[in-house]
């Protein structure tokens, strides 16, 4: 389980050190809060954040439960993929927005993996 509390953190981290990005390109692209357009380049931070967000919702219930009723070393395998996804995710949707897709697998598919796993584990338990 340290493994899955590391890698928790990780993903943690780099939501934060995304949210900072956001930040510094609200101020480079003088979009003032609230605000949550305008500068293209802007947008394209803020939606990482945003989507980022929206798949930390499901990644950390999902990784800990399969943690717990699966194997706590997959799971932390699997976070990593996560966490290298949206590192991946970011680097391109703010370069390009169309060619986010690899990022965007590497961190979709462990997440399927993550619940669906965590799911039958639990029925299974």
């Amino acid at each position: 389980m340290q493994y899955v509390a590391v890698v928790t953190a990780l993903a943690l981290i780099e939501y934060i050190v995304i949210a900072t990005l956001v930040g510094r390109a609200r101020g480079t692209y003088k979009v003032d809060a609230p605000a949550t357009s305008g500068h293209p380049v802007f947008e394209r931070y803020f939606r990482v954040q945003q989507n980022t967000l929206e798949q930390l919702i499901v990644f950390i219930p999902s990784l800990w439960m399969f943690a717990q009723y699966v194997n706590a070393n997959v799971a932390a395998g699997l976070g990593l993929v996560f966490v290298v996804g949206r590192a991946l995710y970011l680097r391109a949707y703010v370069r390009e927005p169309s060619q986010r897709g690899l990022g965007f697998l590497l961190s979709f598919a462990p997440n399927v993996i993550l619940l669906l796993g965590s799911l039958i584990g639990a029925i299974l338990a």
